[in-house]
């Protein structure tokens, strides 16, 4: 190899050339691993460092947990490695987390690179992320069109070992339509709390197949609407469309709370406490919460609230 592709990653020791062409070869590159190199102006995407990785690796390596999870356009939470599964002893280089090869393992080739497949990643991360998160991961890879609900559920279904357990949970927990990590998270919290799951993406058309509106989430029989505001209005002429249909929803006498992300992640219990009274508000029957969601989603010190 005497030019590598500009574009792709190559190991410095597939270079032709003496000593002088490999100070040359290193001036304008980074290095990515131990002796996998890439053109300095290249920009830093999952893939390139994927194929990076394979590269540092032994044969028959294959890309699994966090990083193909990323590949597949899923959710999970940031790693700074890339994840690589290899046969034999796992070898320890900076920047790669190896995982030993597990049987039957399913491996697809995706874009030339050997990645575990959408299920298998589902059921390799089960091993590593609270029950939450790997709900997150489940939404988002049927979001992403990888997957099916009731792939991942037949996927699940009857298997033993550790984690199958909570690989099964999380798969029964899993919906079709999610548009986002927070509205999984939101839809969570009220469902370990105990309460009633609402209906997912729910859609108002008009007579003509227009659609109108679309609710995160909806309790149909008491017209109750909860949702999560990641924009946090920053348009005046977004803000200008929600104050028309606020005052539309009102005429039908419907009964919305919105959330933003630090009534989950900071303040949850109040959350749960304004969803709970809107719920009774519009006649709906609020029993004793389950107190599960406070493992899952721990509160700051002034979320005093009472949900229950």
């Amino acid at each position: 190899m005497s030019s590598p592709t500009v574009l792709a990653p190559f190991r410095l020791c597939d270079v032709d050339g003496g000593p002088s062409v490999l100070r040359s070869m290193r001036r304008r590159h980074r290095m990515l691993f131990q002796g996998v190199y890439v053109d300095r102006t290249v920009a830093l995407t999952t893939e390139l460092l994927a194929r990076a990785a394979l590269l540092a690796s032994e044969p028959d390596s294959y890309l699994s947990h966090h990083t193909a999870a990323r590949l597949w356009g899923a959710v999970v939470p940031d790693s700074p490695d890339v994840h690589v599964t290899t046969p034999g002893l796992r070898s320890k280089k900076h920047g790669i987390a190896a995982h030993r090869v597990k049987a039957g393992q399913r491996v697809v080739t995706w874009k030339g690179l050997r990645v575990t497949a959408p299920g298998q990643t589902f059921l390799d991360l089960a091993h590593r992320l609270g029950l939450v998160d790997l709900v997150v991961l489940g939404d988002s890879l049927v979001r992403a069109g990888r997957v099916t609900v009731d792939e991942l559920v037949e996927l699940t279904a009857g298997r033993c070992g550790p984690y199958s357990t909570s690989a099964r949970r999380a798969a029964l927990l899993v919906r079709k339509g999610v548009d986002s990590p927070m509205e999984t998270r939101l839809r969570l919290l009220i469902v370990l709390a105990g309460l009633p799951e609402p209906t997912v993406d729910h859609r108002i058309h008009t007579r003509d197949g227009v659609l109108l509106y679309r609710f995160d989430l909806y309790y149909a029989a008491a017209r109750h609407i909860i949702e999560y505001d990641g924009k946090q209005h920053e348009k005046d002429r977004q803000r200008r469309s929600d104050i028309l249909r606020d005052e539309q929803f009102d005429a039908w006498r419907l009964r919305k709370v919105v959330t933003v992300a630090d009534d989950i992640y900071g303040v949850p219990g109040q959350t749960l406490s304004r969803i709970c009274r809107a719920m009774r508000e519009q006649g709906m029957t609020v029993s004793t919460l389950s107190d599960e969601w406070r493992r899952h989603f721990p509160s700051r010190g002034d979320d005093v609230s009472n949900p229950g």
